[in-house]
């Protein structure tokens, strides 16, 4: 039978399993009830108050109400205490800083490591100052000779206070395109642009770096600027072709002009290494004239002396030298003899190789006194043999 039919029980009243008693006594029988609600307060609040040093309690029931609620009070009290604290931890990495703000004004800039800050009291903001930040700009721009040209250049910058870059400046990388546009326009307008569009890039980066690095400084937007790239400079696309072409035929020039002072660096040299050359060797042709008529003069006048003592000797002595100068290179010579109309032939190649000189001849050996002997007297005894014979066919 359910708990809440009449006469369930027998006695005509209607029991809740849940509850006990409504008179707050103790339950018929051995069935016991979940624990009362406001005792267990009360043990707890008679726990806290011997923490906090306040009196126990004690069990009484109308009395026990105000110390358990503010028992309640300071426990919840804690805990809120407990989480605040804990929000305020925070870890600031190697690569960061971070600026903290106490009510809104600057209080200190915390390093790397653990840090702890009153939260909703200090704001803290992480800011990176290693990381290498990248700023693209592109613009028509007006140069000096009134040509417009089209800049696409690459800004590289670090933030190196980050008190300035948190608090003096409120847009710092606005600040910074600006800049770089101010900075850009002020080169490229003092510049021509066949060098922007040449050998004047490079140049070009290294003017507006430093331009651009002094309104950093005066703006005090805590960035420095590492490098600027000058990625592209070229003529607007409406005239592109037209520019290439003027580029092309300037660098054919410069082209050309090189292959010159290639050839004449080659050809200089070589022409003045020639002309050396032949001042060498007319200087040593000079000294050999010199030195050989030097020496054919003290010849002759040494010969003159010789001749003096013995005329007859010398004489003929000369005769032979001019005859062997004349005959060691000639191998046939030809001799008209006085009174007839024959041409006499002789053959000193034969004749040389009977010769026991041939082989210092064939070496290139000049003929000894003896050898020139007995060639004489073989070319004699030759011419003799010759003129007998023309004797005798003459008299028949």
């Amino acid at each position: 039978m359910a708990w809440n039919e009449p006469g369930g029980n027998g006695d005509g009243k209607n029991h809740d399993p849940w509850n006990g008693d409504k008179r707050g006594g103790p339950r018929g029988g051995g069935d016991q009830g979940p624990p009362d609600l406001d005792e267990a307060l009360r043990k707890l609040q008679d726990k806290l108050n011997s923490i906090f040093g306040k009196v126990s309690s004690g069990g009484g029931g109308g009395g026990g109400s105000s110390p358990s609620g503010s028992g309640f009070l300071w426990v919840l009290l804690v805990v809120v205490a407990l989480g605040w604290a804990g929000m305020g931890f925070y870890t600031v990495d190697q690569q960061e800083r971070g600026v903290v703000l106490r009510l809104g004004k600057y209080y200190e800039t915390v390093n790397p490591g653990l840090q702890w800050n009153p939260p909703m009291i200090d704001e803290v903001t992480k800011v990176n100052v290693t990381r290498v930040r990248t700023l693209d700009h592109r613009a028509l721009m007006l140069t000096e000779d009134e040509n417009i040209v089209d800049i696409d250049v690459t800004v590289q910058y670090l933030i190196i206070d980050p008190k300035a870059y948190r608090l003096n400046v409120r847009d710092p990388e606005g600040s910074l395109a600006n800049a770089s546009e101010s900075a850009l326009r002020q080169v490229v307008g003092s510049s021509e642009m066949h060098s922007l569009l040449t050998e004047g890039r490079e140049a070009l980066g290294f003017a507006v770096l430093d331009r651009l690095q002094g309104y950093m400084q005066s703006y005090a937007t805590g960035l420095s600027i590492s490098k600027i790239n000058v990625k592209n400079a070229q003529a607007p696309s409406q005239v592109q072709d037209a520019f290439d072409d003027v580029i092309k035929a300037r660098e054919d020039e410069q082209r050309v002009k090189n292959e010159a002072e290639s050839y004449a660096n080659g050809i200089v040299p070589e022409a003045r290494g020639e002309a050396q050359r032949m001042l060498e060797e007319a200087n040593a042709y000079r000294e050999e004239v010199l030195a050989r008529a030097d020496g054919e003069s003290k010849r002759f006048v040494a010969l003159l002396n010789e001749y003096r003592k013995a005329p007859d000797v010398t004489r003929e002595r000369l005769y032979l030298d001019m005859m062997q100068s004349v005959l060691e290179n000639n191998p046939k010579v030809l001799i008209d003899v006085e009174g007839g109309n024959n041409m006499m032939y002789l053959p000193l190649d034969k004749l040389m190789q009977s010769s026991n000189e041939r082989r210092e001849l064939s070496r290139g050996a000049r003929l000894d006194d003896q050898s020139l002997k007995d060639l004489t007297d073989k070319v004699v005894d030759e011419l003799r043999v010759r003129q007998s014979t023309t004797t005798r066919r003459e008299g028949r």
